[in-house]
């Protein structure tokens, strides 16, 4: 027996963020970063809360890749305010460091009190297209050099508000890494070992649309359409992603975040290529399970896909060009990484992606060894 399961209620298209006003609660808790709070988002999220929440207050100390730190800071603010409803105004990393901070709070009122009389109403409105954390069972926390993944159905937000303003004045290179990160997560689930009809759905769909609207949207940002399409691109692969998982892109792409904090999605696109290529193992001609899923996916684009290693090459070959045209580095070595040291993270690295809880749904069975040779490959020479 097989699950799939969506549990957010998703609004959309401009204008979204207006269901704020439907709230009927006392005390909110906006969880935002700094940049929020100084291009006025935050503030208008708060403006439209005063129509019906009495009680605001604002945890703006969020950080990229949040670490456990500010997590514990948001939980002791979560303590004094005891919010009932909590909303998540920003990218990936505001969006995991609020699950976080609500998980571990509930957890810690549980194990006080005996209960929790009300869980807070949790709503995530993303202002990236990419990581689609606010449908997701997933959060990602930082502790020292680790990337620490979190999984569990209670992670996932209530309600998510999929609104294209507030990716209108995301900067080009922030719009390629978001969005080739959502790519990552399309690809991963349609070839992952649990894929399912319901998942592979969401994963075409969400890879056509971002082939389809990333470029413009990354050059022109202000094409409202097209940052639609991609919001809600990014919100598809998310639902499909959260149910089917990913696979080593992701948990490679979690190691090097946390040896050498480089964006999420940058070094997700920089992987993708290295990874479909190793994971189809079709080099000989031979008709692996994930080459035959990347070929068909190639075929769902519109690639060229005559035999099933055609297939393989030319999917390979249109990630590459996404990378091009947006000036995405296409190896590690591009950015400023010094190889002496990179060799010396290699191996702690290497075990760490073995261990990630993505490796498990990987189509290719992989080993620690294995791994470190495909690093290699993907630093570059």
């Amino acid at each position: 027996m097989e699950r799939f399961t969506i549990k957010p209620e998703v609004y959309f298209k401009v204008g979204a963020l207006e269901y704020l006003t439907t709230i009927d609660k006392e005390k909110a808790l906006v969880i935002t970063d700094p940049f929020m709070m100084q291009v006025g988002f935050t503030d208008q999220v708060l403006d439209v809360l005063r129509n019906t929440v009495s009680d605001l207050d604002v945890f703006s100390n969020i950080k990229p890749d949040p670490p456990i730190e500010v997590v514990a800071d948001g939980i002791e603010q979560m303590l004094k305010i005891r919010p009932d409803v909590v909303i998540a105004l920003g990218g990936g990393s505001t969006i995991d460091a609020a699950k976080s901070i609500l998980w571990f709070y509930e957890k810690i009122v549980k194990r006080q009190e005996g209960q929790l009389e009300q869980k807070p109403l949790f709503i995530a409105i993303p202002t990236t297209s990419g990581t689609g954390s606010e449908v997701t069972s997933f959060a990602v926390i930082t502790m020292g050099d680790q990337k620490i993944p979190l999984v569990s159905d209670e992670l996932i937000p209530d309600v998510a508000i999929i609104d294209p303003t507030f990716v209108k004045t995301v900067p080009p290179q922030i719009t390629a890494d978001t969005a080739i990160d959502a790519l990552t997560h399309a690809i991963e689930a349609f070839v992952s070992t649990q894929a399912s009809d319901y998942t592979d759905a969401l994963a075409e769909k969400a890879a056509k649309m971002i082939f389809d609207y990333l470029l413009t949207s990354y050059k022109e940002g202000n094409n409202i359409q097209a940052r639609e399409k991609l919001h809600n691109a990014s919100c598809l692969a998310g639902m499909a992603f959260t149910n089917a998982y990913l696979g080593i892109n992701h948990s490679m792409a979690h190691a090097l975040g946390g040896a050498f904090h480089i964006p999420h999605g940058r070094a997700n696109a920089i992987l993708l290529p290295f990874v479909i290529r190793y994971n189809a193992f079709c080099n000989d001609g031979t008709e692996t399970r994930a080459a035959r899923r990347y070929a068909e996916l190639a075929k769902v684009l519109g690639l060229p896909a005559t035999t099933i290693c055609e297939g393989v090459n030319n999917l390979i070959a249109a990630v590459k060009v996404l990378l091009l045209e947006t000036h995405t580095p296409t190896s590690l070595k591009e950015l400023n990484i010094a190889k002496e040291t990179f060799i010396q993270k290699l191996d702690s690295m290497s075990e760490a992606a073995l261990n990630d809880r993505c490796t498990t749904t990987n189509p290719r069975q992989t080993n620690k060894e294995e791994i470190a040779v495909l690093f290699m490959v993907a630093f570059g020479e």
